[in-house]
Parts: C-alpha cells; sequence; structure tokens
C-alpha cells in the first residue's frame, strides 16, 4: 500500500510516523509513505496557500490551487490514474473499523491534512472523494489525524503484524470492546488472575474471553451492542446481565 499526504507540516506526520509497526511495514516492503508539502505548491514569490473569506469572517481558508496542485502532482510523480482522495475533516465521517478495513484495501491513498478555518469549497465538491474526521471536538489541525487514519489503516494490511489474529482481537473489530488481558505473575499485591486463564482449557478461554467482551461493552459502550454479532447464548447472558443490572 502506498499513502501520500499533503499537508503544510510534512515532518510533523513524517516524524511521527517513523516508528513502531509502521516503520516494520516500510522495512518489509509492505508500506510506501510520502509526504508533500502544501508550502511548495502556493502562489507567488511568497507561496501564498490561504486567503481571507468571501463573505467575511475570522481566519483564512486553504486555497483551491494548492491543494489541486498538490495532489495532481503526488498522482503524476506516483503514476496513480485514480485513487482515494481524502480529506481530513471535522465535517467527516467519523472514523471507525469498517471504515478503515475499507481503506485498507486500496493500493494508493492521498490523505489532505487542512489547517486554519478549512479549505474552499471547491476543493470539496471538484477533488475530494472522502471526508473522514476522528471525533467531535477540535484540533488545530489535520496532520494528528492523518496519523490516526495511517495507524488505523495500515496494521490492517496483511502481514503487518506479527499474528494474523492481532487486529481481528482488537477492540471494535467485531464490535465488542477487547477482553482483560494478563500476563505473569499469576498473582501480584494479591491480585490473582482468573483461575480459567490458567487451565490450559482453550474452551473455556475462549468462552470467558468473549463473555467478558460482551460485559466490559455492556459496561462502558452498550450502544455498540446493537451492531454486534451475537450468539443466542450471548443474547441470553446480555439479557441476564441487564436485568441484573436495573
Amino acid at each position: 500500500m502506498n499513502i501520500h499526504t499533503l499537508s503544510l507540516f510534512p515532518e510533523l506526520i513524517k516524524n511521527s510516523l517513523s516508528e513502531g509497526v509502521i516503520q516494520k511495514a516500510v522495512k518489509n516492503k509492505l508500506l510506501s509513505l510520502s509526504y508533500y508539502d502544501l508550502r511548495d505548491f502556493g502562489i507567488g514569490k511568497y507561496k501564498q496557500v490561504d486567503d481571507t473569506i468571501y463573505g467575511g469572517g475570522p481566519g483564512m481558508v486553504l486555497k483551491p490551487e494548492p491543494i489541486f496542485d498538490g495532489v495532481n502532482k503526488i498522482k503524476s510523480d506516483n503514476l496513480i490514474d485514480d485513487c482515494p482522495v481524502i480529506l481530513m475533516s471535522p465535517q467527516g465521517k467519523v472514523l471507525n473499523q469498517k471504515m478503515a478495513k475499507k481503506v485498507s484495501k486500496y493500493k494508493d491513498i492521498i490523505v489532505i491534512a487542512g489547517r486554519y478555518e478549512g479549505v474552499d469549497e471547491r476543493v470539496r465538491q471538484h477533488l475530494v472523494t472522502d471526508e473522514i474526521s476522528i471525533g467531535d471536538y477540535v484540533l488545530s489541525g489535520g496532520e494528528l489525524p492523518a496519523m490516526v487514519v495511517a495507524d488505523a489503516v495500515v496494521r490492517l494490511i496483511p502481514g503487518v503484524l506479527g499474528s494474523e489474529t492481532s487486529a481481528v482481537d482488537d477492540s471494535y473489530a467485531t464490535d465488542l470492546l477487547e477482553y482483560p488481558q494478563y500476563t505473569r505473575p499469576p498473582e501480584y499485591r494479591g491480585w490473582a488472575v482468573p483461575e480459567v486463564l490458567l487451565s490450559g482449557n482453550h474452551g473455556g478461554v475462549a468462552r470467558w474471553r468473549r463473555e467478558q467482551a460482551v460485559l466490559r461493552t455492556l459496561q462502558r459502550r452498550p450502544e455498540l451492542l446493537n451492531k454486534a454479532s451475537l450468539s443466542s447464548e450471548e443474547k441470553h447472558l446480555l439479557s441476564k446481565l441487564k436485568t441484573l443490572a436495573e
């Protein structure tokens, strides 16, 4: 997979994506990253990339020309005919695991990180294919959200994670929060690891983990249960837990 970013602070994105799983993916040639500086496509002597808002209002808006030219350059440099052009925007659909999985299937994606009061609307109308938000809060720019999208997507590329089951078991991958995790020692300060995890009974461990995932989701993110695929036994357990909580 190839991820190309266009932003005013490319080094900010580059530095955050130069460690851990993403860097291993690059080293193993499962991923290629390129970082384009929006200022390189700025207009005039001072490389202007933003301007005042038509109709009045505070702040500045990113001009369309540098963004269009930047995306065209990315496509030309990397021999891309067509690919998703994603704008990180508070107006976009909120990122979730299903969306990340869909994006991970593409060979190339272009991610635009906005700044200031946003981008000229013509960028949205005639260039961008998708708008993604990472939550209902305000950040200084789209660089941090671009990093989040990259991390969420890359770990779903086959071969990137050490274990192919890691991404499957993660919270939200099955619309349930992940079950509790333990490691050695079996007892610490009087707090013991649940006996079933030490039993060697793989079926019992699997059932316990699934039950704990359902319980934790009920306690912390009950709205997710509306989307989760539950067995009849798990639905019975859920009904019982809800009754006890009332």
